[in-house]
């Protein structure tokens, strides 16, 4: 399990799989780093990422701005549930009722099970399943951010 945490946890390797322009410093409690994203040539896509709880091995809670007006919360969860078997659970909150969070949710539900299916291949197989992916499909303004 600790090796699944710490490719969450640890920027370089979060960087092999999931924050492919980059991700700035470890996810300590009560830090803030930042996640860069360049799946758009031309693009990258950066979001500050507030450090709000880390559990070694257990839990990482983070908040990002998954609105317009506010940050969600996104909980991440390491269960070993064998020997070498660890169930990464995530869940973002913080959605406000309109159409436009609605439809930013859905695509942050994506995201993170994308991550989980990279954080997979690259632990087991030592692949980055999203170089190549997504490039030319997503834009700044997919994601609401105006921090291209």
């Amino acid at each position: 399990m600790a090796d699944v945490f710490d490719a969450v946890y640890n920027p370089e390797k979060l960087s092999g799989y999931f924050t492919n322009g980059g991700a700035k410093g470890p996810l300590d409690e009560g830090s803030t780093v930042e996640w860069a994203f360049a799946d758009t040539p031309g693009e990258e896509i950066r979001f500050p990422v507030e450090v709000e709880k880390t559990i070694e091995n257990e839990l990482i809670v983070l908040r990002w701005p998954g609105t317009q007006e506010e940050l969600s919360r996104i909980e991440i969860r390491f269960e070993a549930t064998g020997e070498n078997e660890t169930v990464v659970q995530i869940s973002e909150t913080g959605w406000r009722a309109t159409q436009e969070d609605l439809n930013r949710s859905y695509s942050n539900c994506m995201g993170w099970s994308q991550m989980v299916f990279a954080l997979k291949a690259f632990l087991e197989y030592g692949i980055n399943l999203r170089k190549g992916a997504y490039t030319g499909l997503y834009s700044a303004n997919d994601h609401g951010s105006d921090q291209a």
